[in-house]
């Protein structure tokens, strides 16, 4: 019985360090940048992160997002629950494409918050009468979602190569 238990423990083990290796090695997004907001003894600082993303499916608009991440021993190894609270800023970065299956609604960027419950995610719409892309970040969890959200406009208009 206590080698079962004692191979059960190792397991247990190495599935958390591959875990922890996993989110410390997983390719970033284009992190702009980041602010402390709170010093911490053990484990990082709880930060302000600053990410960059280009939309997926329309050419020439850029997006930043920005959110709180907390830090300490939980949030280094990634189980900390983030707040809710998320910005978002979108320009045209160049010329806008628009292809013609657009879906409103549509996920263009989606990040875990906590271990398995929360996520943030940005949403795309195309407002057609004011020919305006909209850009919602918010997030949800399992049970109970949060209403804090941010939104984006992106006027669709003509470009001008410099």
């Amino acid at each position: 019985m206590r080698r079962i238990a004692s191979i059960a423990g190792v397991l247990a083990l190495i599935v958390v360090l591959a875990f922890a290796v996993w989110l410390w090695m997983r390719p970033g997004r284009g992190t702009t940048g980041e602010v402390s907001t709170k010093f911490r003894w053990i484990g990082p600082n709880d930060r302000i992160v600053v990410d960059g993303f280009d939309d997926p499916k329309v050419h020439g608009v850029a997006c930043h997002i920005s959110r709180a991440v907390t830090g300490g021993i939980k949030g280094g190894l990634g189980l900390a629950e983030d707040t809710s609270d998320a910005s978002i800023a979108c320009r045209q970065v160049g010329p806008i494409q628009i292809p013609a299956d657009l879906k409103d609604g549509e996920s263009v960027f989606e990040e875990r918050r906590s271990l398995i419950f929360k996520r943030l995610h940005v949403v795309r719409f195309y407002d057609k009468a004011r020919n305006v892309l909209v850009y919602v970040s918010y997030s949800d969890r399992v049970i109970e979602g949060s209403p804090k959200n941010a939104i984006s406009s992106v006027p669709v208009m003509g470009w001008v190569a410099p």
